[in-house]
């Protein structure tokens, strides 16, 4: 097969699934932008949008490994324990108010380790992926970049995502996008230096922990989630 982007087949029939699954989420969103005047309905939609992603792409990914289980917010499939597909829509909620900032983050794990992330934003198609010992890169626009994550220090240059539900105090320039799949992705682009969070679903996050990694950073999964540039002290 052609390869559209760097890496490996595996890596490129994943993103090919998330391609197709991502064109009809973009016609949903059309939707939800419709549903403004009645956020249940939107709510009831997007629900059901979701539902069709995990059916929409399980079927292409069965014939990356046809063998493997599957691991979402609802869904867990036994896949005789070697291989594992890990698939979540982390920014549901901005999804729900026709908000564009929200993304599939899709992994693929093997004897309980990350070997492939994707995670796609579907509205502008960007896509920031890793390979195990690979490196971290970020596409668009049919080009492939390598990412990094930043190397600042200083608590007056860093901005820091938080997805948390207390009112501590915050360091830096502080945000809060409501999608950590993005969050992380953003971390290990250099765009955010630090990301915090109250505890997430293993689905949304699987995806992003690579990419951090993978781009230099660090990830601590404690009572809090924490993953940074290595150089944030928080």
């Amino acid at each position: 097969m052609e390869l559209l982007i760097k890496g490996s087949t595996e890596l490129n029939k994943m993103f090919m699934a998330l391609q197709r699954t991502a064109s009809g989420l973009r016609h949903d969103f059309g939707e939800v932008e419709n549903l403004q005047q009645s956020l249940h309905g939107a709510r009831d939609f997007v629900k059901k949008a979701a539902a069709r992603i995990e059916e929409s792409i399980l079927s292409d990914l069965l014939l990356v490994r046809p063998s493997a289980g599957l691991l979402t917010p609802n869904v867990t499939r036994d896949g005789g324990g070697r291989d594992e597909f890990v698939l979540s829509l982390s920014g549901a909620a901005n999804f729900v108010r026709a908000n564009p900032h929200f993304a599939i983050s899709l992994a693929l794990r093997s004897n309980d380790e990350t070997k492939i992330a994707l995670v796609y934003s579907p509205i502008d198609e960007r896509l920031y992926y890793a390979e195990d010992g690979r490196g971290a890169y970020v596409y668009s626009a049919y080009h492939s970049a390598r990412v990094r994550v930043s190397n600042l220090s200083d608590a007056a240059d860093l901005t820091i995502a938080y997805n948390t539900s207390d009112n501590r105090k915050t360091v830096g320039d502080a945000r809060r996008t409501g999608c950590p799949a993005l969050d992380l992705a953003w971390v290990a682009s250099g765009k955010f230096d630090a990301f915090v969070s109250d505890p997430l679903d293993f689905a949304e996050i699987a995806a992003g922990d690579l990419l951090v990694r993978e781009a230099g950073g660090k990830i601590e999964m404690g009572a809090d989630l924490i993953a940074s540039n290595g150089l944030v002290e928080l």
